[in-house]
């Protein structure tokens, strides 16, 4: 199908967000991803911290950094996102 979406997902690894529950959150997401045969649409990476500590576990996705996620939370985004298309 044309013109499908990418999701790009980029989840803090920082000293506050890791421990406080993207360490689970990056584990179920790649098994999600591969379960689910979206690798092709769908990117995970980690990144530093980008200061916004107090509001984690930071997550963004494109480009939009969404705060307090879990892991529940990031599935309902993704699969909007996917909707979308």
């Amino acid at each position: 199908m044309p013109n499908k979406k990418d999701i790009k997902i980029s989840i803090c690894m920082g000293s506050s967000c890791y421990p406080r529950g993207n360490r689970e959150t990056l584990e179920r997401i790649k098994s999600y991803v591969i379960d689910n045969n979206l690798t092709e649409r769908v990117s995970l990476e980690g990144n530093l911290c980008e200061g916004m500590c107090k509001d984690g576990p930071n997550v963004k996705i494109n480009d939009e950094i969404y705060h307090e996620i879990d892991y529940y939370n990031l599935i309902n985004l993704i699969n909007k996102l996917l909707d979308e298309d």
